[in-house]
C-alpha cells in the first residue's frame, strides 16, 4: 500500500522539483494532489508520465490524505499547514515558518531521522533553510568523531534560492550586459546580481548579520548540536542553481584531513571528489540535478590546534529544498505512517 500526497505549491521551482523527486525515487504513492493558489488554478505540472492540473489551496480538504508537502510563503504556510494538520494530514513544510517551534521537529535525514517521531506534537516537520541543510549533511558525521567547537561558513548561494523572478532577473541582466540599450534595473535584489556578488541574503538585524546567516546559525544547533558555535557570511552570485559554501571547522580534539576524507567517503547523502589537481573538485554547475552533497578541498587548518578547511556544494533546489522534504516523507512513513 502506498500513501496519499499533497504537494503544495506544485507549480513553484521547488513544487515542481518535489514531483520530479518523488517520481525518481519512486516514493510509494496511491494518490496525489497538487495545489496552487487560485491564480495558478488549472496549471499543468508533471508527475512521471502523469499530467495533473493543479487545484484550488483555499477550498482543499485534507481530511483521508497522509501528507502535505508545503513550498509556499510563510504567509500561506501559517494559513493553511494548521488547518491540514488539524484534519489529520502531516504537513512537511518548507518554509521558515515552523523551523524554531520547539514543538517541531527540523530534520534532515542523514542527521537526525529519529527526531521525526515529534511531529506528534503538530502534525507538522520542518524542512530546514537551504543553505544550513548541505552544511550539516557534511558536519555531522565529523561532529560524531571529533566534536565540532566552532564553524565558519562563508556561502556562494545561487539566485534559484529567490525564486523564478530572480532567475528572470539574473538572464535579463546578463543578456543586458551585452546590449546596453536595453538595461535592466535591479528589482529582487537591492543590486545588480549579474556579474556581481551581493554579501546580504533576507533582512539585516541588530547586530548586523542578516536573517540568513541567524538561520545558519540556529538550525545547525536544533539539528546537530546546539553547543556548536556558528558563524555565517551569505552571499548572493551569479549563478542559476546550486548552493557553494566554504566552511572551516575547529574540533574538540584532532581529526586528520585523511581520516575525515574516509569519514565523510562512508557518510550518507555525500560524495566526496578531492583530487590536488586542476578540475579535481565540484563546482555548483556540476551538481545541478544531483541528490548528493560534494565535498571538495578538504586540507588542515595549520592556524588552529584541531581544524579543517573543505567545500561544500549542492543543488539546492534539490537538497536545500525538495530532495530533504521527500527523505522526511520517507522516513516519516517508515518509523511512523507504516502501511502495508
Amino acid at each position: 500500500m502506498g500513501y496519499r500526497v499533497v504537494v503544495v505549491g506544485a507549480t513553484g521551482n521547488v513544487g515542481r522539483e518535489m514531483l520530479n523527486i518523488l517520481a525518481e525515487r519512486e516514493f510509494p504513492v496511491d494518490e496525489i494532489a497538487v495545489l496552487a493558489s487560485r491564480r495558478s488554478l488549472g496549471t499543468e505540472v508533471t508527475f512521471g508520465d502523469t499530467t495533473l492540473k493543479t487545484k484550488d489551496l483555499a477550498t482543499f480538504d485534507f481530511t483521508g490524505w497522509d501528507m502535505a508537502l508545503f513550498a509556499v510563503g510563510s504567509e500561506a504556510t501559517k494559513e493553511f499547514a494548521p488547518i491540514a494538520a488539524s484534519q489529520g494530514c502531516v504537513v512537511i513544510d518548507n518554509s521558515s515558518l515552523y523551523r524554531y517551534d520547539p514543538d517541531v521537529p527540523l530534520i534532515v535525514p542523514e542527521c537526525n531521522a529519529d527526531a521525526v517521531m515529534g511531529y506528534t506534537k503538530k502534525n507538522i516537520i520542518a524542512n530546514p533553510n537551504c543553505s544550513t541543510a548541505q552544511m550539516v549533511v557534511a558536519l555531522k558525521p565529523l561532529h560524531d568523531r571529533a566534536k565540532i567547537k566552532r564553524v565558519v561558513v562563508s556561502t556562494y548561494q545561487s539566485v534559484s534560492g529567490s525564486g523564478k523572478e530572480a532567475m528572470e532577473e539574473l538572464w535579463e541582466q546578463t543578456k543586458a550586459v551585452y546590449n546596453p540599450i536595453n538595461e535592466v534595473p535591479a528589482k529582487v535584489y537591492p543590486k545588480e546580481i549579474a556579474f556581481n556578488v551581493i554579501p546580504h541574503i533576507d533582512v539585516f538585524m541588530e547586530d548586523g548579520s542578516t536573517k540568513e546567516e541567524w538561520k545558519m546559525v540556529a538550525e545547525t544547533k536544533k539539528i546537530i548540536d546546539k553547543s556548536i558555535k556558528v558563524t555565517a557570511t551569505c552571499v548572493r552570485v551569479p549563478v542559476f542553481v546550486g548552493h557553494s559554501e566554504s566552511i572551516n571547522i575547529e574540533f574538540e580534539e584532532f581529526l586528520d584531513e585523511d581520516e575525515a576524507r574516509d569519514i565523510l567517503r562512508e557518510a550518507p547523502g555525500i560524495m566526496v571528489i578531492d583530487k590536488r589537481e586542476d578540475g579535481g573538485y565540484v563546482t555548483p554547475k556540476e551538481c545541478v540535478g544531483d541528490f548528493a552533497t560534494f565535498i571538495s578541498r578538504i586540507r588542515q587548518d595549520s592556524t588552529i590546534d584541531n581544524g579543517l578547511n573543505l567545500w561544500c556544494v549542492s543543488d539546492n533546489l534539490r537538497k536545500g529544498a525538495a530532495l530533504n522534504a521527500v527523505q522526511i516523507a520517507e522516513v516519516l512513513g517508515q518509523k511512523a505512517l507504516k502501511k502495508g
